[in-house]
């Protein structure tokens, strides 16, 4: 039995993830406040968090499903976040925040953590968990920092960086699970669908 999976966020990079690994997903963004969430649950740290905020996504998704296919959806929500310095990071939202968090993080290390949800509609069975890798940045320029936010690259995204965009230049070394850093591990996923008696190989365009 084939499946087709709904990705419950509108980022590129976890679409563009799965769809390099054989699964081109149908998306449905969720829109959820994700600041009200972080302000209700805290102090929490930042796994926690990412899980948190997953599983919001992806439960308003399933209460809302708005794609025309509904027969045999995998549901998959995801959230990523940087723990630097005890704090939780999401998307820096302004230039004058990411500059300043680049001059924080630059020559140092944090954890990129991505918290994931899936929900198997057929079987009603749900898993979670994190994934995620230690990211060492580099000693960039200011001259380097504000060319970069320029670029308007790191304002949408967990932590104000790419590995795989502008920035991956700025990563000394990744230490973990890569593909979750870009958003979506995997690997996870794979294992999730394995708990759930769903062959990967399932999930795969025809």
């Amino acid at each position: 039995m084939s499946r087709t999976v709904l990705l419950a966020s509108a980022s590129i990079s976890r679409f563009s993830l799965l769809q390099s690994a054989g699964i081109t997903p149908l998306v449905q963004v969720s829109y959820v406040d994700e600041d009200a969430i972080a302000a209700k649950l805290a102090p929490i740290n930042t796994a926690d968090l990412c899980l948190a905020l997953a599983a919001a996504k992806g439960e308003a998704v399933v209460a809302n499903i708005t794609v025309t296919q509904e027969s045999g959806l995998l549901v998959i929500a995801a959230d990523s976040m940087l723990e630097f310095e005890g704090q939780s990071l999401g998307k820096p939202g302004t230039p004058e925040i990411a500059i300043e968090r680049w001059k924080q993080m630059r020559g140092k290390s944090g954890y990129l953590h991505t918290g994931h949800w899936m929900k198997d509609l057929v079987t009603g069975q749900v898993r979670s968990g994190v994934a995620g890798a230690e990211i060492e940045f580099a000693n960039v320029s200011d001259s380097e920092i504000v060319a970069y936010v320029a670029s308007g690259e790191p304002l949408s995204v967990a932590g104000g960086f790419t590995h795989e965009g502008k920035s991956a230049a700025f990563i000394n070394r990744m230490t973990g699970d890569s593909p979750a850093v870009g958003g979506i591990s995997l690997a996870l996923l794979r294992k999730f669908a394995l708990d759930m008696s769903i062959e990967w190989t399932q999930l795969w365009d025809l």
